[in-house]
């Protein structure tokens, strides 16, 4: 009749409940395994490896802005380089003169940029000097660009790295920079199609 047929229906879903109760342990225990593998094949799930290729990219940029900032600071207590927001592997200089103001790159003077290059290249150096001990380091030109505050700052930033044991080389063409170097090359002309190399040492 329909009573017992109610009655049993009542007891099949209740042996559903009981079922369905043992399970959704063992369901949100897989649910956390599915989401987890969602968030591993979003950062690295393109067949090209792009999107793995900008994560970590991203990881060492950041990376590479902390100790960049650290030089920077040394260099110049005006600026400090972040990341431009929602954008990959751009970046902007915040100027702590101007109220934080955020300014691109492109606006910064000749000195500054070279403040800023150096000041990333320093922080490369610093980075890869985790792994490997950087003993040498070249800067080509730029120096022409500074006032001579702004180069006594560089000068004395490049002679503490030499102090710690590396070596600075710097090409410049800067009247009177080699001087305070202590020691450089000197290339003359000594005739057409000719030079001549010396090794100076103040």
């Amino acid at each position: 009749d329909g009573w017992t047929a109610a009655r049993a229906a009542l007891l099949q879903d209740d042996d559903r409940r009981a079922r369905s109760a043992t399970l959704k342990p063992a369901i949100d225990a897989q649910e956390a395994v599915t989401n987890r593998w969602k968030v591993i094949n979003k950062l690295i799930g393109s067949a090209s490896g792009n999107v793995f290729r900008q994560f970590a990219q991203s990881l060492t940029l950041n990376l590479l802005l902390v100790e960049s900032n650290v030089q920077l600071t040394a260099l110049s207590r005006r600026y400090q380089l972040q990341r431009v927001p929602n954008v990959e592997m751009e970046l902007q200089v915040v100027d702590l003169h101007m109220a934080e103001q955020v300014r691109p790159l492109t606006s910064l003077s000749g000195g500054e940029t070279f403040l800023v290059s150096l000041a990333l290249a320093l922080g490369l150096a610093a980075l890869a000097a985790t792994r490997t001990r950087v003993e040498s380091i070249f800067i080509d030109e730029g120096f022409g660009t500074l006032d001579a505050d702004t180069l006594d700052v560089a000068l004395s930033t490049l002679e503490g790295l030499r102090a710690e044991g590396r070596t600075v080389g710097v090409i410049s063409h800067v009247g009177g920079l080699a001087e305070r170097l202590g020691t450089w090359v000197s290339v003359e002309k000594a005739g057409p199609g000719r030079s001549r190399v010396r090794v100076v040492t103040g």
